[in-house]
């Protein structure tokens, strides 16, 4: 499969000209005409309203990997020690020139069955219900400690309903919510499976090899879904971002000038634009790793659910 040709990524400027680290979960806020990702060794969540380029930082206590918006207001992250309420203050126009610092409140925590693990992947399903899974924070160990956990609208988090993870990534599902998608990033791994999806239980089964990047580039990170129930991966360390048809064919490839592609969020006033965060490597660092791109990839995307519980 060819690379699409005469689509472009840019980097978009305004997201700042210092890279982050770790860049990740990008989130479109409608609401607000806003872009939010995460810089999860800085422990920053960042907003970015498009229209008027304003950009925010506030800083956390702990390592921040992915957020979702609550559909009744607030904010839900998974950090270090677990599911948190961000609060997240503001001092209006122009406050992108100051650190501010964020306010959590802890919801849920899982027992951690090694020490030094953390949340990374983690988003809504149609139904409101925010999952996320956990990893040990030392990737070259490779052990498949990580979990992947449902945190219901009732504010009850799960057991682990998925086990045996080593880099959980991946998550996203089906415009209809009939299918669940799921990937280990881990160089060992590099696989992304599909799942039957019970939208009234919560309970995902059927479990499937959907793509093997073996046979294919780079290491399945972050995903999002277009309205055409195409499914868009990063494919980290060969900086592309790869869709996949329903049936599981590789139909698309765009090119980054970035190695590393974290994730990608379909977001604008259409919904059609695609937002990717990147990784700036410790040793071998280009001027782009790090920053955060946009892409027209002439499809639309699918509206991220909010989640549906109080916060």
């Amino acid at each position: 499969m060819s690379v699409v040709p005469g689509v472009r990524a840019e980097r978009v400027e305004a997201a700042g000209a210092l890279p982050a680290t770790v860049g990740e979960s990008p989130v479109w806020h409608a609401v607000e005409g806003a872009f939010y990702w995460v810089d999860i060794v800085a422990r920053k969540i960042v907003r970015l309203h498009l229209e008027c380029g304003v950009r925010t930082e506030w800083i956390l206590p702990e390592r921040v990997a992915c957020l979702a918006f609550g559909r009744a207001g607030g904010l839900l992250a998974g950090l270090e020690t677990g599911l948190f309420s961000v609060t997240l203050p503001d001092t209006g126009e122009g406050a992108g020139a100051e650190l501010l610092q964020a306010q959590v409140r802890k919801l849920a925590a899982p027992v951690f069955p090694l020490p030094d693990m953390r949340f990374n992947d983690g988003r809504c399903d149609r139904q409101g219900r925010f999952w996320a899974g956990t990893m040990v924070q030392d990737n070259p160990t490779a052990r498949p400690a990580g979990e992947l956990f449902r945190f219901d609208t009732a504010g009850t988090l799960s057991a682990p309903i998925i086990d045996g993870l080593i880099v959980q990534n991946g998550l996203a599902w089906s415009p209809d919510g009939a299918i669940m998608y799921l990937s280990d990033s881990h160089t060992s791994r590099r696989l992304i499976w599909a799942f039957d999806y019970d939208g009234e239980t919560g309970e995902p089964h059927n479990r499937r090899l959907f793509a093997d990047l073996h046979h294919y580039v780079g290491r399945p990170d972050g995903a999002a879904m277009d309205a055409d129930g195409c499914y868009w991966i990063c494919a980290n360390d060969a900086g592309r971002v790869l869709r996949f048809t329903p049936q599981g064919k590789l139909d698309r490839q765009i090119e980054l000038p970035a190695m590393k592609p974290s994730m990608c969020a379909f977001g604008g006033r259409e919904l059609d634009t695609l937002f990717i965060t990147t990784i700036r490597p410790d040793a071998g660092a280009n001027e782009s790793d790090g920053h955060v791109f946009a892409v027209r990839p002439g499809v639309t995307g699918c509206a991220e659910t909010a989640y549906g519980g109080v916060l």
